[in-house]
């Protein structure tokens, strides 16, 4: 079944000004759409270690500081109350929780005393919070219609399909594509190159890491799935099946648990709500494709079993948890607000490949709580989203932001999310999403139709 072309909520009048009334269909010469597509394009088709001289690769990035400036748009918009959006916002408040969280580690850090070190990590911490709760924001608040987030959501897709593109040529190709994705006046840092696992080889495409290029296609995964359930047309539809098959190509080709067992998990929140024979269908596509991977490249097909059966044996898992102890040492030490935001640096100190241990030693209970209400309250209210929700292609979306919580919590278990700019854009995006969601089925009308002024 295919989407509507037009949401009849997206017609009813909604306050422009004062007596003033228009729908939320108005485009703006210059909307949150138009940011958000350039934004995608900017984090995922210009490598990410293509920085602004003399920056570094946390805040340097062009993608970053739009992000940032988004930040600083959405801030001044709820500065002028004819220019922010009325009506309530969840994801406002478990935001400005998890800031006020961030403070207090920032400044329970410098009240330990820092090193030079510690203390620039901690302020390039603080940069990228702004960054990332600029895309959550402006997301929430932002976007104006139904239609407008299916256009952020494709451009998404699609830039999700390249890198996996240039990740398949970078795994049978001598030369790395991505040394020639050079933009004028960005400086190029070192690229981490491929690493052999098993008898197949890791590509990071135009990421920083391999896990980070896993995790943000894992994140892109559902979405591609939906468009190609529910696109207006069959044509559409097939073209979004072949791209739902290239994001899931590229993250086999990460060799990685990780984007995996996060597929496993999304499937298991989207298949209760399908068909039976689009559960066969989806089945045998998959299994179809992993033998026909496995028949291209058996290095890959056998490399990718053995990460689940020699899982105990696998250094990847070993070392993790051997750093269990340790972070129970430093843990005990500072439980409360932890030893200072942004300041457990590596190679200073060990990496740690767990952000939810990663930020129990930099803000302790304090943090990692309000970060689990971040996760939770975007999942409760894109449930809340899918439960008002009146068609099933709008039920199928929600789910589907519901399960990237999911996953992302799944996600941030496995590596320090984090240090990585592209992926927590990327949340932000689905985080802020949930909050669209909510906002567009809310069953108040003064709610459901409440829209930004500034685009006016």
């Amino acid at each position: 079944m295919s989407a509507p072309a037009i949401h009849p909520a997206d017609f009813e009048p909604a306050v422009a000004g004062n007596r003033t009334y228009a729908t939320r269909r108005r485009l703006g010469r210059v909307d949150a759409a138009v940011v958000f597509g350039l934004m995608i394009c900017l984090l995922t088709l210009i490598p990410s270690l293509a920085i602004l001289p003399s920056t570094s690769a946390d805040v340097g990035r062009p993608a970053v500081i739009l992000c940032v400036l988004m930040f600083a748009w959405w801030l001044g918009s709820r500065a002028h109350p004819r220019l922010a959006m009325p009506g309530p916002q969840p994801v406002r408040w478990v935001v400005l929780i998890y800031f006020a969280s961030l403070l207090a580690g920032y400044a329970i850090g410098f009240e330990r005393g820092l090193t030079a070190m510690e203390a620039n990590a901690a302020d390039r911490l603080l940069l990228s919070a702004f960054a990332f709760f600029g895309v959550i924001l402006l997301a929430a608040d932002g976007l104006t219609n139904w239609d407008r987030v299916r256009l952020v959501l494709k451009v998404l897709v699609w830039c999700c399909v390249f890198m996996s593109i240039i990740g398949v040529v970078q795994s049978v190709s001598p030369v790395d594509p991505v040394q020639y994705l050079e933009i004028p006046g960005l400086q190029m840092g070192d690229l981490i190159g491929l690493q052999e696992r098993g008898g197949g080889v890791r590509v990071a495409a135009t990421t920083t890491h391999y896990l980070e290029l896993c995790g943000t296609l894992s994140l892109c995964w559902p979405i591609a799935v939906h468009f190609a359930l529910y696109s207006d047309t069959a044509k559409e539809r097939r073209r979004y099946a072949i791209a739902a098959g290239l994001v899931t190509l590229g993250i086999l080709e990460t060799i990685s648990r990780t984007g995996i067992i996060a597929m496993v998990i999304a499937l298991a929140f989207l298949i209760p709500l399908w068909t039976w024979r689009r559960r066969y269908n989806v089945i045998v596509l998959g299994v179809g494709g992993l033998v026909a991977l496995s028949a291209v490249l058996p290095s890959i097909g056998r490399t990718l079993l053995n990460l689940f059966a020699d899982a105990e044996d696998d250094p990847s898992i070993t070392s993790r948890t051997e750093r269990y102890a340790m972070v129970g040492h430093y843990f005990s030490q500072r439980p409360w607000l932890g030893r200072g935001t942004g300041t457990w640096v590596p190679p200073m100190y060990q990496y740690l490949d767990n952000q939810w241990l990663r930020t129990a030693l930099e803000g302790g209970v304090l943090q990692v709580a309000t970060l689990a209400i971040l996760h939770i309250t975007a999942l409760v209210v894109a449930v809340v989203a899918f439960r008002r929700a009146t068609n099933k292609a709008d039920k199928h979306l929600c789910m589907c932001l519901v399960a990237i919580q999911a996953m992302a919590m799944f996600i941030a278990y496995t590596f320090d999310v984090f240090a990585y700019t592209t992926y927590v854009m990327v949340l932000g995006l689905m985080i802020g999403l949930c909050g669209t969601v909510w906002r567009f089925t809310h069953p108040a009308r003064q709610v459901r139709t409440s829209t930004p002024h500034w685009f006016g």
